[in-house]
């Protein structure tokens, strides 16, 4: 992979982690947010909760994967599988830019 594709792929990745910074930043303030005190209400946001939990997890998960991709860009070893060292592939980049696995070894 070219020099100037990575910079591409980097500027990415480096937007996308902004992203999912600020939406966990908003989801974890939400969950701060002190309980309605009438009870019915409150079942209601615990329930709502859940979910904005969930979608931490997740906002996470895709953050720290992020993280590590552009960890591999610093190393030089961005591109190649953690599993079997074979390349990635770029159709499988172009779609999952964080993507540490080549095909094989993600199903």
């Amino acid at each position: 992979m070219r020099h100037s594709e990575l910079d591409v792929i980097r500027e990415r990745l480096q937007q996308r982690l902004g992203e999912l910074t600020k939406r966990a930043g908003k989801i974890e303030n939400d969950l701060r947010q002190p309980l309605n005190p009438d009870w019915e209400d409150r079942i209601t946001e615990r329930e709502n909760d859940e979910v904005l939990e969930s979608l931490d997890a997740s906002t996470l998960d895709e953050a720290g994967q992020i993280q590590e991709a552009l960890d591999r860009m610093n190393a030089g070893t961005y591109g190649i599988c953690l599993t079997c060292g074979k390349p990635v592939g770029e159709k499988r980049l172009e779609a999952v830019p964080h993507a540490a696995t080549c095909v094989g070894c993600a199903s």
